[in-house]
């Protein structure tokens, strides 16, 4: 990656990025990286180094070794706030709702607006969560003063998506966003998914869902054993090829022996 000569560069662009924990390869040497306007899908088995690679994204973990660059540009992130700064957001798969709210009340928790610097802009953050909600075209929440807990799997994805791009986020990186949904919730989701690149917005959606997948993403990075074996684009690939990554994807090195003691 790197050397990518398409008019639609990286936005989000991380190479030969490393990570360990103790005597743990989580990560070696991985590239990865997403355009604005697409769906990029991680994949992997359980500990292939998707949550490694997610948190290094998110400032929660800080890399060993490699370089991300953001919209062209070298950055360093150190903590969730840098991340959020560049338009970076996560949202994760227990979604981080407060059950005891409402929809306003969640999408603004943290970041409420204030008139006069005293009293809660209570009418201009109802209308902001109005207008973000219609403009991913979410139309299954009749009210954006319901609390969160009366809502469906489907609804609460849409609340966490939706609080997340408010903020001029340019990447938004959803964790199993289809997980425990029924069929009908979870083809909203993917919609919704779909949407956001049609925004143009960089996504990465990390899922084991491989049918989901195909039905949303663009390209697909397939990690395994902290390195990145693949990547491939839908439209030229199958389930079974993706399936032979995850499972069989040729690794350049066998974690804890050339990498160091």
């Amino acid at each position: 990656m790197g050397n990518d000569t398409t008019d639609n560069p990286y936005l989000l662009e991380m190479t030969g990025v490393s990570k360990r924990f103790g005597a743990v390869q989580a990560l070696w040497k991985v590239d990865f990286g997403v355009r604005a306007g697409e769906v990029m899908a991680l994949v992997g088995d359980n500990g292939a180094g998707k949550s490694t690679l997610t948190k290094a994204i998110a400032g929660i973990y800080s890399l060993d070794e490699g370089e991300i660059r953001f919209a062209g540009e070298p950055v360093t992130i150190h903590s969730p706030r840098d991340a959020a700064d560049l338009g970076i957001e996560i949202v994760y798969q227990d979604l981080a709702l407060a059950d005891n709210l409402d929809i306003v009340a969640n999408m603004f928790l943290g970041r409420e607006r204030l008139l006069r610097g005293i009293v809660l802009d209570e009418a201009g953050m109802e209308r902001s969560a109005r207008e973000t909600l219609d403009s991913l075209s979410v139309t299954t929440v009749s009210s954006v003063r319901r609390n969160v807990a009366g809502l469906s799997g489907g609804q609460r994805q849409a609340v966490a998506v939706a609080k997340a791009v408010m903020w001029n986020s340019k990447v938004v990186i959803l964790d199993e966003p289809t997980a425990a949904l029924g069929v009908a919730q979870t083809r909203q989701v993917l919609d919704l998914v779909r949407r956001l690149a049609e925004q143009g917005l960089g996504v990465v959606v990390i899922s084991h869902n491989l049918h989901d997948i195909f039905e949303v993403a663009d390209r697909i990075t397939v990690l395994r054993l902290g390195q990145r074996v693949a990547e491939f684009a839908v439209a030229e690939t199958d389930q079974q090829e993706v399936v032979r990554a995850i499972t069989a994807g040729q690794i350049s090195t066998v974690p804890g022996m050339e990498v160091g003691p």
